[in-house]
């Protein structure tokens, strides 16, 4: 459950600025992404260095599919002030959510994710409100797992106060209904069930699909490939 954070009028000078995608490469390699994937190195090196030659690929983001590198075996891998990631314990089942009908993941093991944006200005949105506005932008949510994905390449996309949803991921229920929690990331308080020792560290959590905060915006992008 999402919980309370002290909110501010400040605003952020953040930009998206992620790595080459050969640097992006050697970043998963050094955390151990490939095994957990069970690709290899030079697959995963190989795919960067085409991406790179794609004019359209400038600035993408490298994603690995979620059916080869989960959000749980991932989330630990985050670090902030030294700390790693984690998953919230009342989402013991976050690698049961999947992308949303809108949202379709190219049938890879690796992909691109083209113009990543932090959603700021949708800040004290309910995501119920956001899915229909980046639908009508012509922007796709992000999933929890390029979400985790995003601050593995680029750990100041989490910043105290400005961090993000990642809508493009739902639980879907027996009935097929959709369960009422949202992913997101942002940054532990330290309190509650989380512990106090893990203060500052990188967390992937959930809030209600009907609920508003005002230190989370709406990641997306403009595309896969």
């Amino acid at each position: 459950m999402s919980e309370a954070v002290a909110t501010t009028s400040a605003t952020s000078a953040f930009r998206t600025e992620l790595p080459d995608l050969g640097a992006q490469a050697e970043r998963l390699i050094e955390l151990g992404v490939p095994g957990i994937a069970g690709l290899s190195a030079a697959e995963l090196r190989a795919f960067a260095e085409a991406g790179a030659a794609d004019p359209a690929a400038e600035g993408a983001l490298l994603a690995v599919h979620p059916d080869r590198a989960t959000a749980s075996a991932l989330a630990p891998l985050l670090r902030r002030d030294d700390k790693p990631g984690f998953v919230v314990v009342d989402m013991a089942d976050v690698d049961l959510f999947t992308p949303i009908d809108t949202v379709v993941l190219p049938d890879a093991p690796l992909y691109l994710v083209t113009g990543v944006d932090r959603g700021d200005e949708m800040a004290d949105w309910s995501p119920d409100e956001a899915l229909p506005a980046l639908t009508e932008r012509a922007r796709t949510p992000l999933t929890h797992t390029e979400g985790i994905h995003w601050v593995l390449q680029q750990p100041a996309a989490l910043e105290r106060n400005h961090c993000f949803m990642t809508i493009g991921s739902r639980l879907r229920k027996a009935n097929g209904a959709l369960d009422a929690r949202t992913p997101a990331i942002w940054i532990s308080n330290g309190t509650g069930r989380d512990g106090r020792e893990r203060r500052n560290a990188p967390k992937v959590g959930w809030c209600w699909a009907g609920n508003r905060h005002t230190w989370l915006g709406f990641a997306s992008a403009t595309g896969r490939q």
